[in-house]
């Protein structure tokens, strides 16, 4: 049990380390190496200059173990116990603002012990600050702590010399069991925390990870705590542990503890009311407002929690906010949006691009008699308006989950697709390509949007934000497959032919034929999804013939978007030596590592150069990531090819020119269709007569949310249609 306990007086600032961790050094020995030794050094106080400091209601342990600098004036010190070696940068008759806070510089009304103390600070009411290197022209104002411990770690998943591993911090992501736990650590991306926890069953690669993690940092004791230059932290109740970068600005916060707080001049990170984040890690450029908590967790660069948000055991991606709500035990990759104080997200891998509606309950454990239920969604997913979605379930790209209460597990295997479940049918509704037909804004427009957002300077974490790229039209290659073969087997069993003997090829061959060779057939057909949905009810596929087409329209839009672009930059290539070139390797299978996309082999081989010792650090494992990023424009034009050749190879083994010349006359229809339907989309809710009758008229109308042909995202996809037409004629 914990106790207080009576110890002599010195030793509130002796033995910081105890004896036995020192190993031939002093306590002061990692101090002096953080430590920026001002120009010109630090002197001794002159005996004038203790006498003031006395007569200013100042008491030292030993006035002889406090250094100052020449420039050093004792009228703006004051009412201050200092404890142990503390070392005082410039101090002059100076004010320091930040916003509207004008405070001069200066230590008054402070208990300070073994502290190192920049130039042009002001620490004015203070009651504990002990262990801490404080950058110049830092403001500390209204503070009950800020302390250091001999084994901080800062939030690090690391143990310091004499630790028992049963205080090491662990994220459980993905699954609220444990297994697939990680370590945090300062740098952590969405890809190290999905290479790590994805692969759970790769003993090799955890085993190394955990071994490059530990040795990413000193397990020594006695590092101090540190605050950057030009932070500001004002009305704070407890910081201790705390790592925190240059810049930073903390007011109210509650507590911080076992934490880093990564900022920068061109990226500072604010903090506000109310906070608690304890054993974590925040990224450059966040704000955290309004009584979140957040424990053992990472936070990526450019994200917003706000307003009481529960972040804990989890990873959240760069670019992404969460207000309100509980998020427990994720790996979130970049752009989430979540915004409600009724819903949460519980045991998941969210892919980033993605939205959780007012009311959604994502990751309900009621059918289950364990916690062991994971839900995982593709890019994009959106559940909408008080929907339940119970583990384990996955999802495709840019699925759109109707206001339900969905009651059995999902594998919802089609892109772009709005899920209802139907009650009075009793069965699940799936439109594969929903976005494509109905809400073509909406997708055009997420690319863009996302690059927006996107407001890092320094982008560790590569994330691809086109909607139509690899992993997404992979999807969509297999969805057609899956078409064709419930629509073979429908149109069977409706003239009353045995399929159970039939082969998923024979079954997809009489598909085919029918959706693009007898349409209305085809349409006419009930067709019925499979293995969808954990449940005996049926899985009823609205708008097949529609969804298999524009699937394909997609792949065409997609490829040849990205093959005219490489023609035009590389005028040395005609279509046929570039689908020499390109012919010779086809990759099916891709990974969105923590939002940038990889495919198989690279993974594979990533995996096998970690384990094999060749990357023997996250850096070396970051300059991977980098030289695949850098390679992936030419193998995502390799995915471009080989998905025209899916659609084409019944006409050729290769891209001819009489092959390309209709993929071009195809790519600019749906290009123009692209165009028409983003503007008719957009336009429904202008001639809403509902919508319009909040307005007295249509002047006021206007007046409040402009003209359409005015919106800058319709005028910008006018503008790439044009230039997507001499593209194309070039």
């Amino acid at each position: 049990m914990d106790k207080v306990t009576i110890l002599s007086y010195d030793r509130i600032y002796k033995n910081f380390i105890e004896d036995k961790y020192l190993h031939g050094y002093d306590e002061y020995y990692f101090r002096n190496q953080q430590v920026k030794k001002p120009e010109g050094g630090w002197r001794h106080l002159h005996s004038s200059e203790v006498e003031n400091l006395v007569k200013n209601a100042n008491t030292a342990t030993n006035w002889d173990d406090i250094w100052v600098t020449d420039d050093f004036d004792t009228n703006l010190v004051k009412n201050n116990r200092f404890f142990g070696m503390v070392r005082i940068g410039r101090i002059r008759n100076e004010i320091l603002q930040y916003h509207d806070l004008r405070i001069p510089v200066g230590i008054t009304d402070s208990s300070i012990v073994s502290c190192d103390i920049g130039n042009d600070v002001a620490i004015h009411d203070v009651h504990y600050l002990a262990n801490y290197i404080i950058g110049d022209r830092c403001i500390l104002f209204n503070i009950q702590e800020v302390s250091t411990t001999d084994h901080s770690k800062f939030g690090n998943g690391i143990l310091k010399e004499g630790e028992d591993e049963d205080v090491r911090v662990w994220l459980e992501v993905m699954n609220e069991a444990g297994g697939r736990r990680i370590l945090p650590f300062d740098g952590m991306i969405t890809a190290d925390a999905y290479l790590w926890a994805k692969y759970a069953d790769d003993k090799k690669l955890q085993q190394r990870l955990f071994e490059i993690t530990q040795g990413s940092f000193d397990n020594r004791r006695g590092y101090y705590g540190t605050i950057g230059e030009g932070c500001v932290i004002k009305n704070c109740w407890i910081l201790k542990d705390a790592k925190i970068g240059p810049c930073c600005y903390i007011k109210g916060a509650s507590k911080l503890k076992n934490v880093t707080i990564n900022s920068s001049e061109e990226e500072p990170t604010q903090i506000g009311e109310g906070v608690i984040l304890v054993n974590g890690i925040t990224g450059y450029g966040c704000h955290i407002f309004y009584s979140v908590v957040a424990t053992r967790f990472v936070l990526g660069d450019n994200c917003n929690l706000k307003y009481g948000a529960r972040l804990i055991y989890s990873v959240l991606g760069d670019n992404s906010t969460i207000s309100c709500c509980e998020v427990l035990n994720n790996l979130i990759f970049p752009s989430h949006e979540q915004h409600h104080n009724n819903s949460f997200l519980i045991a998941a891998c969210v892919m980033g691009q993605s939205n959780m509606a007012a009311g959604a309950t994502v990751g309900s454990n009621h059918n289950s008699r364990a916690t062991d239920g994971e839900i995982v969604a593709s890019r994009g997913f959106w559940p909408g308006l008080c929907s339940s979605v119970k583990h384990s379930s996955k999802f495709a790209s840019f699925t759109l989950l109707s206001k339900a209460d969905y009651p059995n597990e999902l594998n919802i295997m089609l892109p772009f697709s709005l899920v209802n479940n139907n009650t009075s049918k009793n069965e699940l509704e799936v439109m594969p390509a929903y976005w494509w037909m109905y809400n073509m804004y909406a997708i055009a427009r997420n690319t863009s949007k996302y690059q927006k957002r996107d407001k890092r300077k320094r982008k560790i974490q590569h994330i691809e934000f086109e909607t139509f790229a690899p992993d997404t039209m992979e999807e969509a290659i297999e969805a057609r497959k899956l078409l064709e073969a419930w629509t073979g087997k429908a149109y069977l069993l409706s003239v009353g032919q045995y399929v159970e003997t039939m082969s998923y090829e024979e079954l997809r061959k009489v598909g085919k034929n029918l959706l693009e060779n007898e349409p209305e057939t085809a349409k006419a057909l009930t067709v019925y999804g499979e293995g969808m949905e954990h449940g005996k009810r049926k899985v009823h596929i609205l708008k097949h013939y529609e969804a298999y087409h524009a699937y394909g329209d997609m792949l065409v839009y997609y490829a040849v978007r990205n093959i005219a672009r490489f023609l035009k930059d590389h005028p040395d290539y005609t279509i046929e030596t570039l689908s020499a070139e390109l012919r010779k390797k086809e990759q099916r299978e891709w990974i969105n590592l923590g939002g940038q996309l990889v495919n198989g082999d690279d993974v594979e081989n990533l995996r096998r150069d970690i384990n094999e010792g060749r990357l023997n650090s996250w850096a070396d494992i970051h300059q991977r990531y980098d030289e695949l990023w850098n390679r992936y424009p030419l193998e995502k034009l390799r995915h471009a090819f080989s998905s025209l050749r899916f659609l084409y190879k019944e006409k050729s083994h290769t891209l001819t020119s009489e092959i390309w010349q209709e993929c071009l006359d195809r790519a600019a229809r749906v290009q123009q269709f692209v165009c028409d339907q983003v503007y008719e989309t957009r336009k429904k809710d202008y001639e809403n007569p509902i919508r319009s009758a909040t307005f007295r008229n249509e002047e006021e109308k206007i007046a409040v949310i402009g003209e359409l042909d005015e919106i800058s995202f319709i005028k910008q996809i006018r503008k790439e249609t044009e230039e997507f037409f001499q593209l194309v004629k070039r």
